[in-house]
């Protein structure tokens, strides 16, 4: 891990991958904090298991299930969601998207070998805006060719 400049975050992911996570400077000044309240040793794991070695997918999964119900206290909308770490990461690559970061970088970000696996989150996009257009109400007027009253004609032609 790296916090100064251009602070990342490496990590082995899904195939053995090795991972290179940007971290924004909100993220670095928790992370800090979080780095001295543990005695300040970087050499050792940033989240150990119990036994102090590297945390496994199934912990990973009930730290997350554990804060989203904590978190339900507070926003009980959580319930009806689910919340996993691949949904948070998918989450991250949605928030590129819509902020306007080129789908090639975000296939980088991802690890993802292939801009196809990268077009499955385009996709999801495109489903999410359907689901809201779905719950849009349809507007009150009737279709057809639009017809400016006599008003408007005649204060058009003076001009």
């Amino acid at each position: 891990m790296v916090l100064g400049a251009g602070a990342h975050v490496r990590c082995e992911g899904k195939g053995r991958k090795e991972r290179c996570t940007p971290l924004t400077k909100p993220a670095v000044a928790v992370l800090k904090a979080w780095i001295a309240e543990q005695g300040g040793d970087q050499s050792s794991f940033l989240f150990p298991s119990s036994g102090g070695g590297r945390l496994s997918a199934d912990a990973v999964q009930h730290l997350v299930t554990k804060h989203v119900a904590a978190g339900q206290l507070i926003c009980p909308s959580l319930a009806k969601k689910r919340v996993t770490p691949h949904v948070l990461r998918h989450t991250a690559a949605m928030e590129l998207l819509q902020a306007g970061v080129d789908r090639a970088l975000i296939a980088i970000w991802l690890g993802h070998e292939s801009l196809d696996t990268t077009q499955i989150y385009l996709d999801a996009n495109l489903q999410l805006k359907e689901a809201i257009l779905a719950k849009m109400n349809p507007p009150k007027n009737k279709p057809g060719r639009y017809r400016p009253d006599d008003q408007l004609m005649s204060y058009l032609k003076s001009l």
